[in-house]
């Protein structure tokens, strides 16, 4: 009874999502309180899968931002970045997403959309386009290059712990098809959107005219700001070595900027997204149901029960299966139960090395498949929903889910080329 309920619960939450007649933040809220009253979770079961370092991420790299933002910086790189594009739209794409691939596979994706979108909405807006193209782009970029590496997105952090893998374990395993991928992608969005993309003369000698300098608002804070975004860089980059939550390290950046910036601090708080938080938090709840009850660990066991028999297929199917449920679940709690099942595998004599590639490809890449997939998806649909430019979930799915299919048809020729002659 509990799976069935919980099941319903999530079934229901998904397709008010889907249907936008219900506000996402109120679906999910809703749906979370439900449990609670049937007594599928209490209140201490429920915090317990609200994944705070998600949300620590989240407001401290949003306070932060808005610090940041305060100084000039990110008009001055649009402008920068608008000029040396000679105005062109598709370059300025193309700049964009190549910058958010390699920065989310040295942060987390959150971090680099919250950098990156400022300055493309600035960038849209002098050229008078709608930045959604090119917000899209960048989320779907943001998730490919996180797949990249050990630090790239929280699921391969989880795998590299389990199974030992260091950073250069996924430099030479994943890297290679993710750069692949890229090359892909961008070719794919020149197709769709390179000739649409196109603006007259008076505006692309208005962006020419422009003078950055004068962007710079705050000289002063534009100095503490580079610094501290170097510093939390690093932070990001080595806080496995120095034994430090992605959270901490982003509040603590956070906090830093609200006291050196001397802006307002009522100001920069008011600004943080609050409805994307409240729906994660509500939609964490709904996922811990399915955990709760124990329907994610039926799926999981089910997936390695029915290909047990054939190594390769069962690659294939954890590819496939982490990609897809990872569209509409939260692939943190799916990963986790995988885990431990494959270690159970390599204790009974397989060879479970490419199963741990197929789960990291499968799960970073589904987080393209639905608005939903991904924090940064939800992230950067609230941004740009705040400037006037909302991203609708079957809008996000039109694009989205075709991407994701298509990078995981890449990696399933990528993981047989590789690995099919692995266990024969």
């Amino acid at each position: 009874m509990g799976q069935t309920i919980s099941i319903v619960v999530f079934l229901v939450v998904i397709i008010a999502i889907i249907s936008e007649k219900i506000h996402r933040a109120t679906a999910a809220v809703c749906g979370a309180v439900f449990l609670l009253m049937v007594h599928i979770l209490d209140v201490e079961k429920a915090i317990s899968y609200i994944d705070f370092n998600t949300i620590g991420v989240l407001i401290g790299m949003m306070m932060f931002v808005t610090v940041v933002k305060a100084s000039g910086m990110f008009e001055y790189i649009a402008i920068k970045t608008a000029k040396l594009a000679k105005g062109d739209p598709w370059r300025i794409m193309m700049f964009f997403m190549i910058v958010t691939a390699v920065l989310s596979a040295f942060l987390d994706n959150v971090t680099t959309v919250l950098l990156i979108g400022p300055m493309t909405i600035s960038i849209s807006n002098m050229l008078g386009l709608n930045p959604v193209p090119f917000l899209l782009s960048q989320i779907l970029s943001s998730n490919i290059g996180g797949t990249a590496t050990l630090i790239g997105d929280p699921p391969n952090i989880m795998i590299g712990s389990a199974a030992n893998l260091s950073f250069m374990d996924f430099i030479e395993n994943t890297a290679p098809i993710v750069v692949i991928m890229m090359i892909a992608f961008i070719l794919l969005t020149k197709m769709a959107y390179g000739r649409k993309m196109s603006v007259n003369e008076e505006a692309i000698a208005r962006v020419m005219a422009l003078d950055e300098k004068k962007a710079i608002l705050n000289p002063s804070l534009l100095i503490k700001s580079s610094i501290m975004i170097v510093l939390v860089l690093l932070g990001f980059m080595l806080h496995s070595v120095i034994h430090m939550e992605s959270s901490v390290i982003a509040l603590a950046a956070g906090s830093i900027m609200l006291l050196i910036g001397k802006e307002d601090a009522e100001e920069i708080i008011s600004e943080i997204e609050w409805t994307t938080l409240v729906f994660f938090t509500g939609l964490f709840v709904v996922v811990g149901g399915l955990v709760e009850t124990g329907v994610v660990d039926r799926l999981a066991n089910t997936i390695i029960t029915l290909t047990a028999d054939s190594p390769v297929l069962t690659m294939l199917v954890l590819l496939w299966a982490s990609a897809l449920l990872s569209s509409i679940l939260d692939n943190i709690p799916f990963v986790a139960t995988l885990i431990p099942l494959i270690i159970a595998m390599g204790n009974s004599g397989i060879d479970v090395a490419p199963l741990w590639w197929a789960i990291s490809l499968g799960a970073c890449l589904g987080g393209n498949g639905t608005l939903i997939g991904a924090s940064a998806n939800v992230v950067l649909s609230g941004i740009s929903a705040k400037h006037g430019h909302p991203i609708t979930f079957k809008e996000f799915l039109k694009v989205g889910f075709p991407v994701m299919i298509f990078t995981i048809i890449l990696s399933t020729i990528y993981l047989l080329l590789r690995f099919s002659l692995f266990y024969n």
